[in-house]
């Protein structure tokens, strides 16, 4: 073989990060990437790089301020992605980005119909995409990441993130969040992870994150288990494993596979809070308004006063409702399971109302429900057997 035909080792840098190329005659293949995702080069210089598609929901990240200095007088989802992305330096280093425009509002204005339509966007766009960024609100930002996280079928990085600054005020976070969500689905060091959210340089999986603040920068925080890693410019550390990314490629999609129901398959779930002499009222109005599911957000382990235990069994006798207990510590796992009463581990009340209403959308079986909070929603990790 002449020189060109041979295979020859070289080291090179692109995009500003240094790794190793092997020549041929027509491409460039990267050995050992700093960054996961593949970057390739052609003999006569053109780089492929990974093509990433930001998938703009709206939010304070798209707002748009009264005046530069208005912290909190501002207007969320207002900016379009597609001029946002295009204001933003330095991406071509890294990322071939565009944007597709979902919809522009609140995260708390989203239905569960109009998530059902984000998972199958978010699914169908990485056909051809490497990564996905979603742009959202914070205010239920987890939940719509975990409901990404358990429908999303491949197995490719996605990455949620906002901001707790609109875009056109002094200071923002808003222009680094959304920056470095690129930069980490393109990197793909998140693949096999499952939705994973990026704010303030930190990396959260999605079943364990929560708003913790209604206004600091650094309000995402995952109670006792901690982030996955940092951002720190070029540097992307990724320090734990969640148990997703453990699974074999066979059982790693979870069985809520949007593609067989319908949206409107999706039943009433609700979340009824425990307090000091709580009355039945909550579970018995939800109940009358057609849930099917009811969390409790309960007291210490996931205590409940009197009345509304004799409320929760009279549902589960007389009506069939499938109840999940949590607690609202903000930390710390429930194991009390019973007839018609699944434990929810340590997921908060609202993560669990996203597996419920998933879960009874594919079954109306108890045991069967309550082996998917028992498998995919306890998120532990298990180490397969050698």
């Amino acid at each position: 073989m002449n020189g060109l035909q041979s295979m020859l080792a070289k080291t090179t840098v692109a995009a500003g990060l240094s790794f190793t190329l092997l020549f041929s005659a027509t491409t460039m293949l990267p050995v050992s990437p700093t960054y996961a995702a593949e970057v390739t080069q052609t003999i006569e210089g053109t780089v492929k790089l990974p093509k990433v598609q930001v998938i703009a929901t709206g939010g304070t990240i798209a707002g748009k301020s009264v005046d530069e200095t208005s912290f909190q007088n501002y207007k969320a989802g207002t900016l379009l992605m597609e001029d946002m992305v295009k204001a933003l330096p330095n991406l071509k280093k890294f990322a071939d980005v565009t944007s597709y425009q979902f919809g522009n509002a609140g995260s708390g204005s989203y239905t569960m119909q109009q998530l059902y339509d984000l998972s199958l966007k978010v699914d169908k766009a990485l056909e051809t995409q490497d990564g996905i960024v979603v742009t959202t609100g914070t205010d239920t930002m987890e939940e719509i990441a975990y409901f990404l996280d358990l429908t999303v079928r491949s197995s490719k990085p996605v990455v949620v993130t906002g901001s707790m600054r609109p875009w056109t005020v002094i200071g923002s976070d808003a222009q680094a969040n959304l920056f470095n969500a690129i930069k980490l689905a393109a990197s793909g060091k998140t693949k096999y992870y499952g939705t994973v959210l990026m704010l303030n340089d930190e990396i959260h999986t999605a079943r364990e994150v929560t708003k913790t603040n209604a206004y600091r920068t650094d309000t995402f925080e995952s109670p006792q288990l901690g982030i996955l890693g940092y951002i720190d410019e070029n540097n992307i550390r990724i320090y734990r494993a969640n148990s997703r990314a453990l699974l074999t490629a066979d059982k790693w999609a979870t069985p809520f596979d949007l593609t067989k129901i319908k949206s409107s398959d999706m039943p009433k779930v609700e979340i009824a809070y425990a307090y000091q002499d709580a009355g039945s009222g909550a579970i018995t109005g939800f109940v009358q308004d057609g849930a099917k599911g009811i969390v409790t957000s309960g007291t210490g382990a996931g205590g409940v006063s009197k009345a509304m235990g004799e409320a929760r069994t009279k549902a589960i006798k007389e009506n069939g409702v499938i109840f999940v207990s949590t607690t609202r510590t903000g930390s710390g796992s429930n194991y009390a399971s019973s007839d018609g009463i699944i434990a929810g581990d340590n997921l908060n009340a609202a993560h669990a109302r996203i597996l419920l209403e998933l879960a009874l959308s594919f079954s109306s079986d108890f045991n069967t429900i309550k082996g998917w909070f028992d498998t995919y929603g306890s998120g532990q990790v298990t180490i397969a057997d050698k």
